[in-house]
């Protein structure tokens, strides 16, 4: 443990699709967590000079004041330029406290390293694209092998506990259009110009959206075949990638999944190949001229668990480390520790052994929640892991709410949705009552650390797989005993859990094990699909009532539905938030277009004289792409801007007003509306906390 005298660092990953704050002691990481949780928006921005909820939780959780921090340590991908994107400007920091910038792919890879545990290691950062060339550092730029101009899209260093040193930069450009704005009017699939651009692009092309889409097209790879060859989309000449059009040219439309079922089946297989031969290339390349073994990876594309194993087994490393906050969340770890190194000179690291750095919620916290939430009961569990087990046995399908949260994309444990994979229909029934997604994407399977060879073949000595980011074959005999968790091609996207580190889980999957024969677990993220993943105990009962899950498991209380409640439109909607009036015609002069952001809501902080509320009215502009509501979260007040759609749903709510009578008032106007789709567009407002609900009446 660091004595009082370490010093205090907070890192900020000020990212514009998914920023997140770390704040180390000395060089142990005390808490961190990313911005989307507490807005509640998916791939929430943090720009670095507004207020961030992110860094009000980090220096909440530690009990320090802002004027306390011995420096700040900012890794910006939109680089320090104007009041928005400097850190100083921010009115939750102490101006006195130093402030200090690095590049996007220099924060990547400090984290990477940082979390690796490595006394030496190359550093490989691969992603869509990260700081602009006029961001990079001199030593940057004297690494650079392609031609100067762009953003970093490739990145390799040589890190040390004496240094940290350039070897290799690729710049370019991430995809012909970037902008929300420019991306909604532009039809086809845009060119690229990275190995993440690849994979964003076929992600636009079939389901529409840059960053959720390439998650899709990995699950949805293994149902096609390969059929475009790589060189299609680009060829390696002298170590540098030569992207090419030929793919973009045959995609003209804007036709999505799932349409051209074939056709896109057999573009996703070949965007995976694409990419597993591109990386790969690279990697043996780098294998061949260093005489170090051990390689740690991180950027966007490093969460690709599939082209991940093939490095772990092809590479040539010796020693292979991917981060779980492989994306930009990472870089909040990158920014707090090379400000540390800096401070202190030295380069420790530590390894990561178990994601879970977000604040840990006490059982007062989950009483309070419980008052708060209505129409849920509970009961204390007297034999928590026993009672778990059966429960899950029996098939339900349960909420896990347990420790602090995990930073990065996927549930560890902490807060997930934990079920049998035995039975066929689980996957099916998870998607359609649950997680609300496409029917073809696969569910991760968590095993005793101690079984793995038992039921996977493993193709390297190690077996272990904390952050599931390795995916390994299951063998013949065991893959039908678990299919809710075996995809279609016979493999799993593999958690492995031992009880040095993540005990309760352990022991979880220990009593099941006792019950069915099978130390395996379904675990997936606790949200549905395009929300993030609960952060608080509030959190996650509202995910209980806005699904069919069965019950949610809050530290040692199971808590499940009122038997009177059978939809949450039982209860009474009450509007919270207050509306914010838009500005005026004559003061539209440069504001941004945000009609496609407000598909969700999109939350600004505000600090106690609502410094950035103007700022949101002004980007809103005058009013007709949406709404502004001024809202109460437990880290401050926020503005929330949501779309026509969900403004004139707000509009329409009156007091005593149950979901029915909405439901029975704006079908009236809008035929399409069901009960399905009324109870996702009041979800989202409640997650928004425009809206909340009371108990309505029977229930």
């Amino acid at each position: 443990m660091p004595g009082d005298s370490a010093p205090w660092v907070l890192g900020i990953g000020a990212s514009n699709h998914n920023g997140a704050a770390c704040l180390l002691h000395g060089d142990e990481v005390v808490v961190a967590v990313q911005e989307e949780r507490l807005i509640r928006r998916k791939r929430a921005w943090l720009p670095g000079g507004a207020v961030s909820f992110a860094v009000r939780y980090c220096l909440e959780t530690a009990g320090i004041r802002a004027d306390e921090l011995s420096l700040v340590s900012c890794c910006s991908l939109m680089g320090p330029r104007g009041p928005l994107y400097d850190v100083r400007a921010n009115p939750d920091l102490a101006p006195a406290v130093p402030v200090r910038y690095l590049s996007h792919h220099l924060g990547h890879a400090v984290g990477v390293f940082a979390t690796s545990g490595f006394d030496e290691s190359l550093v490989l950062v691969v992603d869509g694209f990260g700081s602009n060339i006029q961001d990079l550092s001199p030593e940057e730029l004297a690494a650079v092998v392609t031609e100067r101009h762009g953003e970093e899209t490739l990145s390799v260093y040589h890190a040390s506990r004496e240094g940290f040193v350039p070897v290799e930069k690729h710049l370019g450009t991430f995809l012909e259009v970037t902008s929300s704005v420019d991306l909604e009017r532009f039809r086809g699939m845009p060119r690229f110009g990275s190995l993440g651009g690849l994979y964003s692009a076929v992600g636009r092309q079939l389901f529409s959206d840059v960053l959720e889409g390439p998650g899709k097209v990995m699950g949805l790879a293994p149902h096609g075949v390969a059929d475009t060859p790589v060189s299609d989309f680009f060829d390696v000449v002298d170590g540098r990638f030569v992207f090419h059009d030929t793919v973009p040219r045959r995609f003209t439309h804007d036709e999505r999944w799932p349409v051209r079922q074939e056709e896109y089946r057999n573009l996703a297989a070949s965007a995976q190949a694409a990419l597993e031969d591109g990386l790969l290339r690279l990697v043996r390349r780098l294998r061949a001229r260093t005489s170090c073994d051990r390689l740690c990876y991180a950027g966007g594309v490093a969460l690709n668990s599939v082209a991940n194993e093939r490095l772990f087994t092809e590479s040539g490393f010796k020693d292979l480390y991917v981060m779980p906050a492989a994306e930009d969340s990472g870089t909040a770890i990158g920014a707090a520790y090379h400000g540390l190194w800096q401070l202190t000179g030295g380069r420790s690291t530590r390894r990561l052994s178990h994601d879970s750095t977000g604040r840990t919620y006490c059982a007062e916290a989950c009483d309070a929640a419980l008052r708060t939430v209505p129409s849920v009961v509970s009961r204390r569990l007297p034999r928590l892991v026993p009672d778990v087990a059966d429960l899950l046995a029996e098939g339900k399908m349960l909420g896990w709410f347990q420790g602090g949260s995990e930073l990065g994309p996927r549930s560890l444990g902490q807060r997930s949705i934990l079920c049998d994979p035995r039975p066929p229909d689980m996957k099916d029934t998870l998607n359609a009552r649950v997680k609300f997604r496409e029917g073809f994407r696969p569910f991760a399977p968590i095993i005793l650390a101690e079984k793995v060879r038992e039921w996977f073949d493993v193709d390297t000595a190690s077996t272990d797989s904390p952050f599931m980011l390795r995916v390994w074959r299951f063998r013949e005999e065991q893959r039908e005993r678990v299919p809710a968790v075996a995809h279609v091609n016979g493999t799993g996207r593999v958690q492995t859990v031992t009880k040095e580190h993540t005990p309760l889980l352990h022991a979880l999957l220990t009593a099941f094990h006792e019950r069915t024969g099978v130390p395996i677990l379904l675990n997936t993220s606790f949200n549905i699909a395009g929300e993030p993943i609960v952060e608080t105990p509030e959190d996650a009962l509202w995910g209980l009532l806005s699904t069919g899950l069965d019950g949610c498991v809050l530290l040692d209380r199971f808590v499940s539905k009122h038997e009177a409640l059978h939809s949450l439109l039982d209860l009474e909607v009450l509007v919270l938030a207050e509306r914010i009036m838009p500005l005026s015609l004559e003061c539209m002069e440069d504001t941004l277009d945000l009609r496609p952001l407000l598909k969700e809501p999109l939350g600004f902080g505000l600090d106690a004289s609502g410094r950035n509320l103007e700022d949101a009215r002004r980007m809103l502009g005058s009013g007709q792409q949406g709404g502004a509501f001024k809202v109460r979260t437990p880290w401050g007040t926020a503005v929330q801007l949501v779309s026509s759609e969900l403004s004139t749903l707000v509009s329409c709510v009156e007091r005593g007003m149950t979901g029915w009578k909405l439901l029975e008032r704006v079908s009236l106007e809008d035929s399409s509306l069901d009960e399905q789709k009324l109870t996702r567009m009041l979800g989202t407002l409640r997650r928004a906390r425009i809206l909340q609900f009371g108990v309505g009446p029977g229930v």
